[in-house]
């Protein structure tokens, strides 16, 4: 049984840093597709970014390209994402999510329903 739980949320001023990570249990985590995705309350969820499964290709949404890094490290089964100047929008809660691939290590979803395991989340709060 997968099980992802991600760590690192909390309350940060405009203009600070936030890291995130997610830790994969009861898988391989290299056989992964990872992605982070935020919901907003009132809005619906959004893809924040994904990675493959070599870390080589990365996608960002729009609204954080330039800010955010996402990044893996296979050897420990972690999942990271490194938040720099945050914006009161970028308030939400995080989620990681993983999805098994067997065919490609250079391909990454962005489409949330391509993913089959979620975290509980993390909430992130940016105060203006």
């Amino acid at each position: 049984q997968v099980q992802l739980v991600e760590a690192g949320g909390g309350l940060v001023q405009a203009g600070g840093s936030l890291s995130l990570s997610c830790a994969l249990s009861g898988g391989s985590f290299s056989s992964y597709i990872m992605g982070w995705f935020r919901r907003a309350p009132g809005k619906e969820r959004e893809l924040v970014s994904a990675i493959a499964r070599s870390g080589a290709n990365t996608h960002y949404g729009d609204s954080v390209k330039g800010r955010f890094t996402i990044s893996r490290d296979n050897a420990k089964n972690l999942l990271y994402l490194q938040m720099n100047s945050l914006k009161p929008e970028d308030t939400a809660v995080y989620y990681c999510a993983a999805k098994r691939d067997d065919y490609s290590s250079s391909i990454y979803y962005t489409g949330s329903s391509a993913y089959e395991h979620w975290g509980q989340g993390t909430q992130v709060t940016v105060s203006s």
